[in-house]
């Protein structure tokens, strides 16, 4: 069995230099962002304020990690803000009601998150349900199960301090560096070796180019599908974790609007919702953008609905430069 070429292999160069050209624009976009911000103000270029855009960049950059794979599959998950939210609720249970050891809890959260992906590729690969509409029904599901399973309340981590620091603890001395970022670091490194030097990665990329071409080469699309959002979901999983972390807590309600932050970062970073296109360093600078955006709003005292308008403009113009890329491919 020949193993199909990924889209990003087989594009003319002209077409390969446009999508160069989009990643050096949202890169250059982050730049300008943070030049604009620091002039207006003296509280933004701050190492502290460096290290809380890092920070809040960590889960939904984490979130888009997986998602990234779903998108250059042509597909869609609407499911990962909720899902990590419940993520978080069965770290919970696992350590405080349960009473599981460290490792134990937090691997159980994880591999709950590659359950919820799981299914949606179940749904989306076999049953065929539109992507849409299967991630749409997971996501009001796993809001209806934080609920249901934390009693409507927070579950805290107060005799669990090991996990608190998962997200917190600061790991250079004299500095506040949180261990998450790190972890985040870590994640980037892990999916872009998985996105381009494995044989997942390559199944990614061709099953986004042309599903029908790759099944007929011999590639069974059901079982990549099921993968692929499986593995998504472990990013979701760990999302989750470190969401819990943070707070010292695992807040059953919200989630929902996550997605779309996760979502955002992935198609100004230059994925395309059509499919069959993408890369990591791309995400990871969507994520930054949409973090630092929403820092910089917040540090010069705009208010919050307005913050929401930028961030939808944003959107708009970097699904507007797809179909531009696209139609010149």
């Amino acid at each position: 069995m020949t193993t199909p070429a990924p889209a990003e292999a087989t594009r003319s160069p002209l077409a390969a230099l446009r999508g160069s050209l989009q990643q050096v624009l949202a890169f250059a976009s982050l730049i300008v962002i943070v030049v604009f911000f620091s002039i207006a103000s003296p509280h933004f270029f701050t190492s502290n304020n460096i290290v809380s855009i890092l920070t809040a960049a960590t889960v939904t950059g984490i979130l888009a990690l997986g998602t990234t794979f779903v998108i250059i599959t042509g597909g869609i998950d609407l499911s990962i803000g909720t899902g990590m939210i419940l993520c978080g609720v069965m770290a919970g249970v696992f350590l405080t009601y349960w009473g599981w050891p460290l490792w134990a809890g937090v691997a159980g959260a994880i591999v709950f998150g590659a359950l919820l992906g799981f299914v949606n590729g179940v749904n989306i690969a076999v049953l065929k349900i539109p992507p849409f509409i299967a991630t749409l029904g997971m996501m009001l599901i796993a809001a209806g199960l934080s609920l249901v399973i934390s009693g409507t309340k927070p579950i805290y981590f107060n005799d669990q301090p090991a996990f608190q620091q998962i997200m917190n603890l600061s790991i250079i001395p004299g500095a506040r560096f949180p261990l998450g970022v790190l972890l985040f670091i870590l994640m980037i490194v892990v999916a872009a070796i998985v996105l381009s030097r494995t044989v997942i990665g390559r199944y990614t990329f061709s099953i986004g180019s042309n599903e029908a071409a790759t099944a007929l080469s011999g590639v069974n699309v059901t079982k990549w599908k099921i993968i692929i959002y499986s593995m998504s979901g472990l990013f979701v999983g760990l999302a989750g974790v470190l969401s819990a972390s943070r707070l010292s807590s695992a807040q059953p309600t919200g989630g929902m609007g996550l997605e779309l932050e996760a979502i955002a970062a992935v198609v100004i970073g230059g994925t395309s919702l059509q499919g069959g296109k993408g890369s990591i360093v791309g995400t990871v600078i969507g994520a930054l953008i949409m973090a630092v955006l929403t820092n910089g709003l917040r540090i010069i005292s705009v208010p919050q609905e307005w913050q929401s308008v930028a961030v939808g403009c944003v959107i708009l113009i970097a699904v507007y430069l797809d179909m531009l890329r696209r139609k010149g491919a």
